[in-house]
């Protein structure tokens, strides 16, 4: 089988193309033939060297794919050869084939959806789900204040906050792109590039400002966001896209009695398993269409550096996506 394989930390002219051997099923594995695998940030960060998770060198990049069942194990007899199926591995996914052990997570690929959207779902989904539900709490008929809206995971808080029945409002840097963030429930989109958000979402709110914020940007946004929070707000701390983190004003913090909570999905279910339970909701939502990925941007396996570089450049709205023959 081909593989896309880092063998050496930096940009994404680092990856190539490997032939390996098609993995054997185990006892508990479950053999996948991959269709569609997402791209994430992540992975750029895991090829850079500047992720929390370093995996030994050389390795398969990717996080999350779909595709169907080539190879069941013989203790797993909740799945069948041929199933579509959503996997989650780390890493590995950008292969033709993948085994998924019992430490992976597999989910059903919802009936209508292509290879491609079950792709882009895991991860987005999880860390929606676990930011607005189990972190930020977020209720019926609060203000949602989503950052970095065009992306996976602030396409899918988009997505899932408008469902949970809260206001969402939206930021984003391109007008294009926010378009697409309001046809997937965001009742105001907001170009901070062209304004100044923290203005926007008082005067939206009547200068209340949001309830709960959904930062995976940081930098000087989360910094800012600071000031657009209503009192007692819930910030939620999900990443750096802009490159650092932030330096946050702790009089604010105190002043507003602001919940500052950071967010690591994957992590949270490393160490508290019991929480997986919750999880089970996802494959309801995805049933009922709620955070079904947006994919801009579809590359074969062969062109994994310009679907690196697509992502990077912030080119994506919701989803890139490397598909392989299936």
């Amino acid at each position: 089988m081909r593989a896309v394989v880092c063998d050496r930390l930096g940009d994404p002219s680092v990856l190539k193309i490997e032939e390996r051997p098609v993995p054997e099923a185990g006892p508990r594995d479950i053999v996948v033939k991959v269709g569609a695998a997402s791209v994430n940030f992540p992975d750029v960060l895991t090829v850079s060297g500047d992720y929390q998770h370093k995996p030994d060198l050389p390795f398969v990049p990717g996080m999350e794919g779909a595709g169907m069942v080539y190879a069941v194990g013989a203790e797993r007899l909740d799945w069948k050869v041929g199933d579509k199926v959503i996997f989650g591995i780390r890493p590995g996914a950008f292969a033709e084939y993948v085994a998924v052990t019992p430490k992976g997570h597999l989910l059903r690929l919802p009936e209508g959806w292509s290879f491609a959207e079950g792709a882009g779902f895991r991860v987005a989904a999880t860390t929606a789900y676990h930011s607005l539900v189990h972190r930020g709490a977020l209720r019926q008929g609060e203000v949602a204040l989503i950052h970095g809206a065009s992306g996976g995971v602030g396409l899918a808080a988009v997505q899932l906050a408008k469902h949970l029945g809260a206001r969402v409002i939206a930021t984003g840097g391109d007008d294009e792109r926010l378009a697409v963030v309001k046809q997937n429930g965001a009742d105001e989109v907001v170009n901070y590039r062209t304004s100044d958000f923290v203005s926007a979402v008082k005067a939206l709110t009547g200068g209340k400002g949001a309830d709960v914020i959904y930062d995976p940007v940081g930098g000087e946004v989360l910094e800012k966001s600071m000031r657009a929070a209503a009192y007692g707000a819930r910030l939620l701390v999900v990443g750096f896209t802009s490159g650092g983190p932030s330096k946050l004003m702790s009089n604010h913090v105190l002043i507003k009695g602001l919940s500052i909570l950071g967010i690591r999905a994957g992590e949270t279910l490393l160490r508290l398993p019991q929480m997986g339970y919750s999880y089970a909701e996802l494959p309801k939502l995805a049933a009922l269409g709620v955070m079904r990925p947006h994919i801009s941007h579809r590359f074969p396996m062969e062109c994994a550096v310009d679907a690196f570089r697509a992502l990077i450049d912030r080119k994506v709205v919701g989803k890139a996506v490397l598909e392989m023959s299936i």
